[in-house]
């Protein structure tokens, strides 16, 4: 991934949009520290492509999960 310092993106940013667009994200930087990436809206990243329920079946929601601890909240709300 192209690493741009901020006055680079500055000059260049029409150029550097237009190859984020084609799927060349870049990162731009501020003082050789990185501080922002560039990619395309419709090109999520591959590894976040799946998130959505990508826990399932690894661990179990108790029944009582809506009233655990209900009675310790009323307290501290003086019911």
């Amino acid at each position: 991934m192209e690493i741009v310092n901020m006055h680079e993106a500055k000059t260049r940013l029409s150029q550097l949009v237009d190859k984020a667009a084609k799927g060349e994200p870049f990162v731009i930087a501020k003082a050789g520290k990185p501080v922002a990436r560039v990619t395309a809206i419709d090109s999520p990243d591959p590894a976040q492509q799946k998130r959505t329920g990508f826990l399932a079946g690894q661990f179990k929601v108790p029944e009582d999960f809506d009233r655990m601890a209900e009675v310790e909240i009323a307290e501290m709300f003086g019911s």
